[in-house]
């Protein structure tokens, strides 16, 4: 199995980051172009919990939408997901992401390193990496940063 990660800095403290990738309704609203809606199919979250990404229009010509599976959730810290579902599982299996939010050392109250790893198995000799996965992960979690823009 193959592993790619990256990782940003973000102005905004670990908590808020996490509570931001938690909820459905702000990940919903926060960047629709590149996240279109955000919903638990089943369960509240925890391992075990379906949640259902539906990518905005700047994804569609990569990735529509993404089925994940929660097998991990270290609260207030990392969640991690198996990609059961979309567009990804025809292009890597096993696909598994995790999104992990530190404290940025020294400045802890008011930025955070947000993380995105991959641990994935190409079904293709001829399947790139997925660069553009997590490209568009790291341009979304900057959008964190602009929460305060948006109503409640």
């Amino acid at each position: 199995m193959k592993t790619m990660r990256g990782q940003v800095l973000l102005h905004i403290p670990a908590k808020k980051a996490w509570e931001i990738f938690r909820n459905n309704g702000i990940l919903s609203k926060l960047n629709p172009n590149m996240l279109a809606s955000a919903e638990y199919l089943q369960g509240d979250g925890s391992p075990g919990s379906l949640r259902l990404f539906k990518l905005g229009p700047a994804l569609h010509g990569y990735v529509k939408e993404s089925k994940q599976k929660i097998e991990k959730v270290e609260s207030g810290k990392s969640v991690a997901y198996q990609v059961v579902g979309g567009e990804l599982t025809g292009m890597y299996d096993p696909y598994h992401v995790s999104f992990t939010f530190l404290p940025a050392p020294g400045r802890e109250d008011e930025q955070c390193i947000a993380e995105w790893k991959a641990k994935f198995k190409p079904l293709s000799p001829a399947t790139p990496p997925p660069e553009k996965a997590k490209d568009a992960a790291l341009e979304f979690l900057k959008s964190f940063e602009r929460t305060e823009l948006l109503s409640a």
